[in-house]
Protein backbone atom coordinates (compact mmCIF):
# COMPACT_ATOMS: atom_id res chain seq x y z
CA UNK A 1 0.00 0.00 0.00
CA UNK A 2 2.97 2.35 0.54
CA UNK A 3 3.66 3.14 -3.13
CA UNK A 4 -0.04 3.15 -3.92
CA UNK A 5 -0.61 5.83 -1.29
CA UNK A 6 2.34 8.02 -2.25
CA UNK A 7 1.42 7.95 -5.94
CA UNK A 8 -2.32 8.25 -5.48
CA UNK A 9 -4.76 11.11 -5.44
CA UNK A 10 -6.74 12.67 -2.61
CA UNK A 11 -9.76 10.40 -3.23
CA UNK A 12 -7.69 7.21 -2.83
CA UNK A 13 -6.04 8.61 0.29
CA UNK A 14 -9.44 9.48 1.80
CA UNK A 15 -10.80 6.01 1.01
CA UNK A 16 -7.87 4.42 2.84
CA UNK A 17 -8.22 6.75 5.87
CA UNK A 18 -11.98 6.16 5.96
CA UNK A 19 -11.51 2.39 5.91
CA UNK A 20 -9.06 2.55 8.83
CA UNK A 21 -11.30 4.86 10.88
CA UNK A 22 -14.42 2.74 10.24
CA UNK A 23 -12.54 -0.40 11.27
CA UNK A 24 -11.33 1.27 14.45
CA UNK A 25 -14.81 2.53 15.22
CA UNK A 26 -16.10 -1.04 14.95
CA UNK A 27 -13.34 -2.24 17.31
CA UNK A 28 -13.94 0.49 19.90
CA UNK A 29 -17.71 -0.09 19.85
CA UNK A 30 -17.14 -3.77 20.62
CA UNK A 31 -14.68 -2.97 23.43
CA UNK A 32 -16.68 -0.19 25.12
CA UNK A 33 -20.23 -1.29 24.22
CA UNK A 34 -20.97 2.35 23.26
CA UNK A 35 -23.14 2.12 20.18
CA UNK A 36 -23.74 5.89 20.04
CA UNK A 37 -20.22 6.43 18.70
CA UNK A 38 -20.23 7.57 15.05
CA UNK A 39 -17.81 8.62 12.33
CA UNK A 40 -18.96 11.61 10.29
CA UNK A 41 -17.13 12.79 7.21
CA UNK A 42 -17.20 16.42 6.05
CA UNK A 43 -18.88 17.60 9.27
CA UNK A 44 -19.46 21.35 9.50
CA UNK A 45 -18.01 22.61 12.80
CA UNK A 46 -19.08 26.12 13.76
CA UNK A 47 -16.87 27.66 16.44
CA UNK A 48 -16.78 31.20 17.83
CA UNK A 49 -13.80 32.27 15.72
CA UNK A 50 -13.79 29.81 12.83
CA UNK A 51 -16.17 27.68 10.84
CA UNK A 52 -15.42 24.89 8.42
CA UNK A 53 -15.70 21.28 7.45
CA UNK A 54 -13.53 18.66 9.09
CA UNK A 55 -12.50 15.64 7.04
CA UNK A 56 -13.60 13.19 9.74
CA UNK A 57 -15.13 13.62 13.18
CA UNK A 58 -15.69 10.87 15.72
CA UNK A 59 -18.48 11.78 18.08
CA UNK A 60 -20.89 10.50 20.65
CA UNK A 61 -24.42 11.77 21.02
CA UNK A 62 -23.15 14.41 23.45
CA UNK A 63 -19.91 15.66 21.96
CA UNK A 64 -17.08 15.55 19.46
CA UNK A 65 -14.16 13.44 20.72
CA UNK A 66 -11.70 13.26 17.80
CA UNK A 67 -11.09 15.34 14.66
CA UNK A 68 -9.07 13.89 11.75
CA UNK A 69 -7.48 15.88 8.92
CA UNK A 70 -6.30 13.99 5.85
CA UNK A 71 -3.60 15.47 3.60
CA UNK A 72 -1.71 14.09 0.63
CA UNK A 73 1.59 15.85 1.29
CA UNK A 74 1.11 19.07 3.25
CA UNK A 75 1.42 17.83 6.83
CA UNK A 76 2.30 21.27 8.25
CA UNK A 77 -0.86 22.77 6.77
CA UNK A 78 -2.77 19.75 8.09
CA UNK A 79 -1.49 20.43 11.63
CA UNK A 80 -2.55 24.07 11.40
CA UNK A 81 -6.01 23.15 10.12
CA UNK A 82 -6.42 20.42 12.72
CA UNK A 83 -5.51 22.72 15.62
CA UNK A 84 -8.09 25.29 14.48
CA UNK A 85 -10.65 22.50 14.02
CA UNK A 86 -9.95 21.10 17.50
CA UNK A 87 -10.39 24.53 19.04
CA UNK A 88 -13.72 24.97 17.25
CA UNK A 89 -14.79 21.46 18.29
CA UNK A 90 -14.15 22.26 21.95
CA UNK A 91 -16.30 25.38 21.57
CA UNK A 92 -19.07 23.28 19.99
CA UNK A 93 -18.82 20.76 22.86
CA UNK A 94 -19.17 23.57 25.43
CA UNK A 95 -22.16 24.97 23.58
CA UNK A 96 -23.86 21.56 23.37
CA UNK A 97 -23.50 20.68 27.04
CA UNK A 98 -26.73 20.61 28.97
CA UNK A 99 -25.12 21.76 32.24
CA UNK A 100 -24.25 25.44 31.73
CA UNK A 101 -23.30 25.82 35.41
CA UNK A 102 -19.66 24.99 34.54
CA UNK A 103 -19.31 28.46 33.07
CA UNK A 104 -20.79 30.09 36.13
CA UNK A 105 -18.25 28.43 38.42
CA UNK A 106 -15.29 29.11 36.13
CA UNK A 107 -14.77 25.45 35.17
CA UNK A 108 -14.24 25.03 31.46
CA UNK A 109 -11.40 22.50 31.10
CA UNK A 110 -11.92 19.98 28.33
CA UNK A 111 -9.91 18.12 25.71
CA UNK A 112 -10.21 16.56 22.29
CA UNK A 113 -7.93 14.40 20.17
CA UNK A 114 -6.71 15.47 16.76
CA UNK A 115 -5.24 13.27 14.06
CA UNK A 116 -3.33 14.48 11.01
CA UNK A 117 -2.58 11.83 8.41
CA UNK A 118 -1.28 11.31 4.90
CA UNK A 119 -2.65 7.73 5.14
CA UNK A 120 0.89 6.40 5.44
CA UNK A 121 2.05 8.78 8.21
CA UNK A 122 -0.09 9.41 11.28
CA UNK A 123 0.33 12.19 13.85
CA UNK A 124 -1.68 12.48 17.06
CA UNK A 125 -2.56 15.62 19.01
CA UNK A 126 -4.01 16.09 22.48
CA UNK A 127 -5.72 19.49 22.35
CA UNK A 128 -6.82 20.88 25.73
CA UNK A 129 -8.24 24.20 26.83
CA UNK A 130 -4.81 24.71 28.49
CA UNK A 131 -2.47 23.68 25.68
CA UNK A 132 -1.37 21.19 23.03
CA UNK A 133 0.66 17.97 23.19
CA UNK A 134 1.68 15.56 20.46
CA UNK A 135 1.93 11.83 20.84
CA UNK A 136 5.07 10.22 19.48
CA UNK A 137 5.16 7.68 16.66
CA UNK A 138 6.32 4.10 17.26
CA UNK A 139 9.91 2.90 17.31
CA UNK A 140 12.32 3.13 14.35
CA UNK A 141 11.84 -0.58 13.58
CA UNK A 142 8.14 0.06 12.97
CA UNK A 143 8.53 2.46 10.03
CA UNK A 144 7.15 -0.13 7.62
CA UNK A 145 3.46 0.69 7.04
CA UNK A 146 2.19 -2.83 7.75
CA UNK A 147 3.91 -2.97 11.14
CA UNK A 148 3.05 0.65 11.83
CA UNK A 149 -0.68 0.08 11.23
CA UNK A 150 -0.84 -2.10 14.35
CA UNK A 151 0.65 0.75 16.39
CA UNK A 152 -1.69 3.33 14.75
CA UNK A 153 -4.72 1.18 15.52
CA UNK A 154 -3.62 0.69 19.14
CA UNK A 155 -3.12 4.43 19.59
CA UNK A 156 -6.47 5.42 18.07
CA UNK A 157 -8.38 2.75 20.00
CA UNK A 158 -6.62 3.91 23.19
CA UNK A 159 -7.48 7.57 22.50
CA UNK A 160 -11.12 6.78 21.87
CA UNK A 161 -11.39 4.51 24.92
CA UNK A 162 -9.92 7.28 27.07
CA UNK A 163 -12.19 9.96 25.68
CA UNK A 164 -15.35 7.83 25.87
CA UNK A 165 -14.57 6.82 29.44
CA UNK A 166 -14.65 10.43 30.59
CA UNK A 167 -17.47 11.93 28.49
CA UNK A 168 -19.48 14.11 30.84
CA UNK A 169 -16.85 13.99 33.59
CA UNK A 170 -16.36 17.06 35.78
CA UNK A 171 -13.81 19.52 34.32
CA UNK A 172 -11.59 19.42 37.43
CA UNK A 173 -11.19 15.62 37.11
CA UNK A 174 -10.39 15.91 33.40
CA UNK A 175 -7.77 18.54 34.07
CA UNK A 176 -6.15 16.47 36.84
CA UNK A 177 -5.90 13.44 34.54
CA UNK A 178 -4.35 15.48 31.71
CA UNK A 179 -1.88 17.16 34.07
CA UNK A 180 -0.91 13.72 35.35
CA UNK A 181 -0.37 12.62 31.74
CA UNK A 182 1.92 15.61 31.10
CA UNK A 183 3.97 14.86 34.22
CA UNK A 184 4.60 11.29 33.04
CA UNK A 185 6.19 12.57 29.84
Amino acid sequence: MGTLLTDSNKAMCCKYISTILHTLLYVIKRITKKEELTLVSQLEVIGEESTGQVDYAIKTLEELICITEGKLHQVTIGFTQNLVQCESALQVNKKNRKCKSEKAFGKDFDYIYGIVTTASDWYFILFTSDGISTLKEGSEEEKDLCKNMKWIMKVIVGLLKDRLKYVGEEPDRKKARIEEYHLKK
